[in-house]
């Protein structure tokens, strides 16, 4: 495994950078060295990033392969990508990147931790838990433990999956504990995520923590109900209008611009930023006559078949305003909708209380207003009293169409977890269309293979994982 060399790249003022200092002519204050990036400084910078990996272009292929995305008419299809005949090669950017944030995060924590600033310490750890399960559930198996200690562990070993959510759980409980302190009074202002609110916080992990119980739901004798308790005798997890997000005051101007809108809005100059990303007829067929359409999708909304290799229209819907709103808009990194959903499934599948029925239509109800839909809560009414009832499946169902571009993985995982047929039924045409497909049929790949690069610079780690297939390799969590 390979870590570029990376340079903070810190925006300050000179006169923030000199008061309450006295200033050593023999140091060039210009320059920033390691004693000078401290915790506060870099934990921003990591947390935008955080909010960067959530809304990247690395993930617009899964917004294709599980049918909300497609491509227009205009561009040609990607060869690899629309027959799954993935190589090594494909998912490095992502790798790399989030390995990339995940350090700079580390960091923040390490010096956070040395100051005595456990609070921060503790954000650190949580957006790290994030992004730790998004690898896992990409890849499966892969350095954590000895990860991000390049200089003592330049070939890192890899680790089970099993044992990194073990681990996950674990570190977020220690910072939980750490949120439960008295913040620096410098918290409030570095803390561009909840802006303080450290209760909020403590929520985020307790999703989070949900989050990786829910994945484990179809292992063969797993038992929740530890970690369950804990949550709950710890304030619960997200709730309605509790979307964390990240925002150090996005604007329209070059390289200040919220991610999602940057990369699938409009350009500084108003310019369509994703000209190649269309709406796919097989998610507009399954909106038919949901007010969340208009909000997904611009109008008039006209979607294109993902893999087609000829015949999609010329024009077609770009990502609407319920996503890619304004350039100044908050980054989301873990929404209230995902949130309510996972307790929903909590509650349907007994390993928490409370009323399935009720939990089920607050969910719902919450990506209706999470989206801008008008009148939110009566149009969601009105669209819960025609949904069938709340079960596993249904439930599951009704996620998948409110995570279109805001969630893609965590949807991804859903449909892996408890199958495609058993949550989109036997409509397979969010199945690629190009007549090149190597897929088994009724397929699409469950994992990304290991990226080239591990395989040139951490070969005998790597290559110890065995031989890796897209189609056939499963997440530890996969029946």
């Amino acid at each position: 495994m390979k870590k570029t060399n990376k340079i903070f790249l810190i925006v300050f003022t000179a006169t923030s950078l000199l008061i309450g200092c006295d200033l050593d002519v023999n140091v060039d204050p210009n320059r920033v060295t390691e004693s000078t990036v401290n915790a506060e400084l870099i934990f921003p910078a990591a947390a935008h990033g955080t909010g960067q990996r959530i809304a990247s272009t690395n993930f617009t292929f899964l917004n294709n392969w599980i049918g909300y995305w497609s491509v227009s008419g205009t561009f040609a299809i990607d060869a690899t990508e629309t027959t799954y005949n993935i190589t090594p090669a494909f998912g490095d950017a992502l790798w790399q990147n989030h390995y990339n944030v995940l350090f700079d995060l580390e960091q923040a924590r390490l010096k956070a931790t040395e100051k005595g600033d456990l609070v921060l310490a503790g954000a650190a750890m949580i957006l790290q838990a994030r992004l730790w399960q998004d690898l896992v559930d990409i890849y499966g198996n892969i350095p954590y433990s000895q990860a991000l200690q390049f200089t003592t562990y330049p070939q890192p070993a890899y680790d089970k999956g099993q044992d990194i959510y073990n681990s996950l759980q674990t570190k977020l409980d220690q910072a939980i504990g750490y949120m439960g302190g008295t913040a620096l009074s410098s918290f409030k202002s570095v803390d561009i995520v909840n802006k303080g609110d450290q209760t909020k916080w403590i929520k985020f992990a307790n999703t989070l923590k949900l989050r990786l119980l829910i994945r484990q739901s179809q292992v063969a004798g797993f038992s929740p109900t530890a970690e369950i308790t804990k949550i709950y005798a710890k304030g619960g997890v997200l709730k309605t209008g509790e979307t964390v997000s990240v925002n150090p005051g996005y604007e329209n101007s070059t390289n200040k611009q919220s991610p999602f809108y940057a990369n699938y809005g409009l350009t500084v100059s108003n310019a369509d930023a994703a000209p190649s990303v269309r709406a796919n007829v097989y998610f507009i067929s399954k909106l038919a006559g949901d007010p969340r359409l208009t909000r997904y999708y611009t109008s008039p909304v006209v979607g294109t078949r993902y893999g087609l290799t000829a015949g999609n229209p010329a024009t077609s819907s770009g990502n609407g305003p319920g996503l890619a709103n304004s350039a100044a808009q908050n980054q989301w990194i873990l929404t209230s909708v995902e949130s309510l959903f996972l307790e929903a499934e909590a509650i349907q599948r007994g390993w928490v209380t409370g009323v399935a029925a009720t939990a089920y239509a607050n969910a719902i109800t919450e990506s209706f207003i999470f989206l801008g839909v008008p009148n939110a809560t009566t149009a969601a009414a009105s669209y819960i009293s025609t949904a069938p009832s709340s079960t596993v499946q249904n439930l599951v169902y009704q996620k998948y169409k409110s995570l279109c571009g805001i969630a893609p993985l965590e949807a991804w995982s859903d449909l892996r977890r408890l199958g495609f047929d058993a949550v989109l039924g036997t409509d397979h045409t969010y199945i690629t269309a190009n007549p090149g497909n190597i897929a088994p049929p009724n397929t699409i790949p469950i994992r990304l293979l290991y990226p080239q690069n591990e395989y040139t610079t951490n070969s005998t780690n790597v290559s110890a994982q065995g031989t890796i297939n897209q189609f056939t390799s499963k997440i530890f969590w996969q029946p």
